[in-house]
């Protein structure tokens, strides 16, 4: 079963974080077939592509009990429910301009009971609120990004890694990253997906965080 290697992964997961799990695959093909948040294609690699891609971030970050964490331009809710679902004491705020896929993420955060999830139908840069973390799936040019959402960081860290954005991207960006060094004050730290997980498909993925220095 697919959704066996979540736990192989993450082996320390409650019986009731495991049924949530279990429960998403579903959720989504009932969504999906009604509003279209993830291509046909996609889910016949739902785990890979989709819930184990978002936990990524919880191998580089597991957030603490209390971190505000932003998902910025969510879509169907990734990488922000997976995460919920791993860390219950962490509050996550997951924003998109859609409606129709903050419905999805809503019902689908209700379906599984999660009382960390937030989600409003709402333009990232017009979000007036500050944050542990702002995390997102190579949403936009990470410049442009970086300028929208960095000023909505909480200036004091908890976490095992500085407070920022922590964004999933494909390789082969060195011209954008480039670019975001050149933002003042900010630092930039990539790790290659491989690192932490052995299918094929991380190969060519890598996490980036951005940091004020």
């Amino acid at each position: 079963m697919a959704s066996s290697l979540i736990f192989n992964y993450f082996p320390e997961l409650t019986e009731k974080q495991k049924e949530q799990f279990l429960q998403l695959e579903a959720l989504y093909l009932d969504w999906n077939s009604k509003i279209n948040v993830i291509s046909r294609k996609d889910m016949d690699a739902f785990y890979v592509h989709h819930v184990l891609h978002s936990l990524a971030i919880a191998k580089y970050v597991p957030f603490k009990a209390y971190t505000e964490v932003m998902d910025a331009g969510t879509g169907g809710g990734f990488p922000g429910i997976p995460l919920a679902i791993l860390f219950p004491e962490a509050k996550f705020y997951l924003v998109d301009s859609i409606g129709k896929k903050i419905k999805v993420v809503q019902a689908v955060a209700e379906a599984l009971g999660l009382q960390n999830v937030e989600a409003e139908q709402i333009r990232m840069e017009q979000v007036n609120r500050t944050f542990d973390f702002v995390i997102s799936r190579a949403v936009t040019d990470l410049e442009v990004f970086s300028k929208w959402t960095l000023y909505k960081i909480h200036s004091q860290s908890f976490n095992k890694v500085p407070n920022g954005i922590v964004y999933l991207k494909g390789t082969g960006i060195d011209e954008e990253l480039d670019r975001v060094k050149k933002i003042k004050r900010v630092k930039v730290r990539t790790v290659s997906l491989d690192r932490y997980f052995r299918e094929e498909f991380f190969q060519t993925k890598q996490i980036v965080h951005v940091f004020k220095k």
